[in-house]
């Protein structure tokens, strides 16, 4: 959560938690800490009741709706018979954007203004310009 703050920034936060909360700052953050081991305890009280319904060992990260389906409705050669046709797709997709990611590399380089273009060729008209 924090790992984008420097040192700096954390002290101008808590300094701004000073000035706000002054002397209320210590009890302000014991109910910020027990506010979390409450949340804490309602998630790990909730897998656990859903654990005892399901007759099954449920963590957290189970509730995903994939990794649920994958744990407990799909054997292992029901997944790799639904990943088999797609594992074609993918590698044919994969490859018409590679294709179209060297062409589009192409035509960049060939409007890259650092590279001299090519002679144009003079264009020939069909019709004559004088005859009006």
């Amino acid at each position: 959560m924090f790992e984008n703050l420097n040192w700096w920034e954390i002290a101008a936060l808590l300094m701004l938690a000073l000035l706000i909360f002054g002397e209320r700052l210590p009890k302000v953050i014991g109910d910020g800490l027990r506010m979390l081991r409450g949340l804490r305890a309602m998630a790990q009280n909730a897998t656990s009741d859903l654990s005892r319904e399901l007759g099954t060992d449920i963590q957290l990260q189970d509730l995903h709706p994939k990794a649920f389906i994958r744990k407990h409705l799909l054997s292992e050669d029901d997944e790799a018979a639904i990943r088999k046709p797609l594992q074609g797709l993918f590698e044919d997709v994969k490859s018409d954007l590679n294709s179209v990611k060297s062409d589009l590399n192409d035509v960049a380089a060939a409007a890259d203004p650092k590279t001299p273009a090519p002679a144009a060729k003079p264009a020939i008209s069909s019709f004559d310009i004088d005859a009006t």
